[in-house]
């Protein structure tokens, strides 16, 4: 169990562990190296706990199999595959995702391709509902795949959000949104970016721990 140190002009020691399971440290520029083990030593059991718990959720979901019938999320409803002729690759028409049946080999990327798509429309409307509530506005927004994270915020404004966003209900969506438009003006998760979240959402931590334990079976 060996953290990654990242050295910082913050204050603190910050410990986190992200969603690949890796361990990273956060610690000021001149934080003697005496200190960080200290810290290491005292968090153990912290950091074995925590390790413990994404072990039990880290059952990966069945892969889709792109038949007739087979339930596809979006905003946090499924919606049942159709398999058709299309004049479209894919489609959600009347509750129901429409495939064209000549596609079907490649069903994960035309739903991803899909996926992002919208999420980018839908994502971006957010992000304007709640552009008045900050003094620094976004430079952009893009939508891709991150991998292990959700959101992330660029230096230089930028706010990146996994694709996979969208499948979540909206008022997760809105979260992610928010947490990241907070990184904005608050870079790390201090007790100040978490009161500015809870400023704009009240019920975070309830929005946050579904996140945490639905997060991973958001997929297709």
């Amino acid at each position: 169990m060996d953290p990654e140190v990242i050295r910082s002009s913050r204050r603190t020691l910050g410990l986190t562990i992200e969603r690949d399971g890796s361990i990273v440290l956060r610690v000021p520029e001149d934080c003697p190296q005496s200190v960080i083990d200290s810290f290491i030593e005292q968090k153990k059991p912290w950091i074995y706990r925590k390790l413990a718990e994404r072990r039990l959720h880290e059952q990966e979901p069945p892969r889709k199999e792109y038949v007739s019938g087979e339930g596809f999320p979006y905003l946090g409803r499924t919606h049942a595959l159709h398999i058709v002729d299309g004049k479209v690759p894919l489609r959600l028409y009347r509750g129901y995702f429409e495939l064209d049946w000549r596609l079907v080999d490649r069903g994960r990327d035309v739903f991803i391709l899909w996926y992002r798509q919208h999420a980018r429309e839908v994502i971006e409307r957010r992000v304007d509902r709640y552009w008045d509530r900050f003094s620094r506005k976004p430079s952009g927004v893009r939508v891709l795949d991150l991998k292990y994270r959700w959101g992330s915020c660029s230096a230089d404004g930028v706010l990146n959000f996994h694709w996979k966003s969208i499948l979540a209900p909206m008022t997760i969506v809105d979260y992610i949104v928010v947490h990241e438009m907070v990184h904005l003006i608050e870079p790390n998760h201090t007790p100040k970016f978490w009161d500015l979240v809870g400023s704009i959402i009240p019920d975070y931590e309830q929005r946050k721990g579904w996140l945490k334990v639905n997060g991973r079976h958001l997929d297709i």
